[in-house]
């Protein structure tokens, strides 16, 4: 009898003892792991929506202009005739929008 009430309350304590762990799992998943692949998702989106004359600016800060694109990289000029060929990934998001965007106010 007493084995049995201590398997009962072992079995119970086990679930209750990996709950917490299952919680920071689910709170991790949400907060960190979902808006990361929603952001990547975005920038592939934005990538391959660029097209030849859109003002972008790289993870490095380079800012100029689209003149060539293939597969995997851009042919960016980026003033005086320089030309520079990135890969595709190291266009930054969020300030390449906000270049574009304000272009877009500006001619309208």
């Amino acid at each position: 009898m007493i084995s049995t009430i201590f398997l009962q309350a072992g079995g119970a304590s086990s679930f209750t003892t990996f709950l917490p762990m299952i919680l920071i799992i689910v709170v991790f998943y949400f907060f960190m792991i979902r808006p990361q692949m929603k952001k990547q998702k975005d920038h592939k989106k934005y990538i391959e929506e660029l097209g030849v004359n859109a003002r972008v600016v790289t993870t490095a800060g380079i800012h100029g202009r689209i003149v060539e694109v293939s597969d995997t990289t851009f042919l960016i000029d980026v003033g005086s005739g320089v030309k520079m060929r990135f890969d595709k990934s190291a266009i930054a998001l969020d300030a390449s929008k906000a270049i574009n965007d304000k272009d877009k106010e500006v001619k309208s």
